[in-house]
């Protein structure tokens, strides 16, 4: 999913003692405190850190700073969390479950010995849950301090740094990627909506805009001496950046393509439709750059003009329709993606047969099907909730829908596409590319290289894929047509070919165009052989 977020930018020096708050331990058995102070440890040597993220773009943007920010103080960063010492726990409060799933990992760290330390929207807006209590926390403005954090919860001590009151960490921080060929850059933090149900914001606060120069840079460096293949764009609103520093968003994007190498792309993050409205043309225009996929993600979260209303998106579905018939009359073979919230408190049915509607209509290639959970804090929240059952009907019934169509529909099979492969597929045997239109086009391992383009055939769909072969490959079909080609007996095929297919000819023009011609001309074939071979052929006289 794709709700895009920030990173931040402020010396790590440049930091008050007022904003930092430390637990100290509960005063132990003698002995246990003893074994606990062990002053042979110093803090980064031989100490091995897990980061866990949920949630969008941004936040995987920020994991990747504070990941690479404990690596450069010589922290060793895993990949899995079994074999670690300490856990750094990104949550997102944007779904109940996401919150869940990070408050049952602390629980099962807890049990295991683990230190533990939440970071992002979850630690930052509700820090006093319960659950929270006993771990240390770094707040969405505080990852370039994840070093101190890790140092001081390493000796025991509780961490909590919260305060928004400072600058954001500086975008040139080290980073370490999750994949060494994409960039994820937070363009901005915080937005200008206050929707009911969205509790973000209680964590990244109003809108703030990084300076174009600042972002421009960055993705410079990335692409021309970090190598990356991709830039992706990412906040929680990416249309609504500049509007905060007297620039709008197609400023930036046009700044950036001038630094996007051949064969480099980019990619458009998620954008609320009011901001947008005012740039459809040159929107649309720099979706048709070939060095920017033509997609865009454009949550609607509702088709119904009153439930948008109930949750403050300042939008109506007539606008989000004029946006989406735009870009696809102006952006050719333009890949939309959207969310949809169901069961929002006001939803009536009728609500929802609209947003049913709206998807029947656009047959979203990735359509995110939320049911709605009350976030706490937010005005939703006093709202009375729809009830379970005819919620999770509702959800089933769109998700039901949205597996009814296709994108990727057999006539597809057999067309040529120039792919981009920058991941590893899940099944491990396939390299994930897309095409111009953001299309996810599988490729044979075997036959593709990481971070390079690709000419390929379509060979067959999937829902969600196209799986495809190099175009230098023979073709699957002429393969099945013949099969010969794979035995060792091939060389064989032709000769026996020609000699069948002449002493057929010699027959039939001695039979019944010219009799005698073999007698004549290949006496040692005037023999009984002959008549039998009339016999096996079924002629009589």
């Amino acid at each position: 999913m794709d709700i895009e977020d920030i990173v931040g930018r402020g010396p790590v020096a440049n930091r008050d003692a007022k904003d930092i708050k430390i637990r100290t331990r509960k005063q132990l058995p003698k002995a246990a405190e003893e074994a606990a102070n062990v002053d042979s440890m110093v803090p980064g040597v031989g100490q091995k850190v897990w980061v866990r993220t949920w949630g969008c773009s941004h936040n995987t943007s920020d994991s990747e700073y504070m990941a690479g920010l404990l690596q450069q103080a010589g922290y060793d960063v895993l990949k899995e969390g079994e074999n670690a010492d300490v856990w750094v726990l990104n949550s997102c409060t944007v779904k109940t479950p996401s919150e869940q799933q990070a408050n049952n990992l602390v629980v099962q760290g807890q049990e295991q010995g683990k230190k533990i330390i939440m970071a992002g929207c979850v630690s930052q807006a509700a820090p006093s849950e319960p659950w929270l209590q006993n771990v240390s926390i770094v707040g969405v403005k505080q990852i370039d301090r994840i070093v101190e954090v890790v140092e001081e919860t390493l000796k025991g001590n509780k961490v909590r740094l919260l305060t928004r009151n400072r600058p954001d960490a500086l975008l040139s921080l080290p980073k370490m990627r999750k994949n060494e060929l994409i960039e994820v850059l937070s363009i901005s933090t915080g937005c200008l909506n206050n929707c009911t149900y969205c509790k973000t914001k209680m964590a990244r606060g109003d809108l703030v805009s990084y300076p174009l120069e600042d972002l421009v840079e960055q993705a410079r460096a990335a692409f021309h001496d970090e190598g990356v293949k991709e830039l992706w764009l990412t906040s929680e609103d990416l249309g609504a950046w500049g509007r905060d520093i007297n620039l709008v968003l197609p400023d930036l994007l046009n700044a950036l393509v001038k630094v996007i190498p051949d064969g480099c792309m980019m990619r458009l993050g998620m954008t609320n439709p009011p901001y947008i409205l005012d740039h459809l043309e040159e929107i649309a225009e720099i979706l048709n750059n070939p060095k920017v996929y033509a997609f865009l993600h454009i949550p609607v979260q509702s088709a119904s003009d009153a439930v948008l209303t109930d949750m403050k998106r300042e939008y109506s579905r007539r606008h989000f329709e004029q946006i989406a018939d735009y870009m696809i009359e102006n952006v050719p073979n333009i890949y939309i993606a959207t969310d949809m919230i169901l069961a929002f408190p006001t939803e009536t049915l009728e609500d929802f047969e609209e947003s049913m509607e709206l998807v029947r209509k656009y047959k979203f290639p990735s359509l995110f099907i939320n049911q709605y959970y009350p976030r706490s804090g937010t005005p939703a929240a006093r709202l009375k909730k729809i009830d379970t059952v005819e919620a999770r009907k509702r959800t089933a019934a769109m998700s039901e829908l949205f597996r009814s169509y296709t994108r990727f529909t057999e006539d597809r099979i057999g067309e040529i596409h120039n792919v981009l492969v920058t991941e590893i597929a899940a099944d491990k045997i396939h390299g994930v590319g897309h095409n111009k239109s953001y299309e996810q086009i599988l490729v044979p391992l075997e036959h593709c290289k990481m971070g390079e383009w690709i000419e390929v055939r379509i060979t067959s769909v999937t829902k969600f894929s196209m799986i495809s072969t190099p175009t230098s490959l023979p073709r699957e079909d002429d393969v099945d047509f013949l099969p010969w080609k794979n035995s060792p007996y091939w060389m064989f095929f032709y000769p026996m070919t020609l000699f069948m297919l002449v002493l057929f000819s010699l027959y039939y023009y001695d039979r019944f165009v010219s009799p005698g011609f073999l007698e004549t001309w290949l006496p040692f074939l005037a023999n009984s052989d002959t008549d039998d071979f009339e016999q096996h052929m079924g002629h009589h006289e």
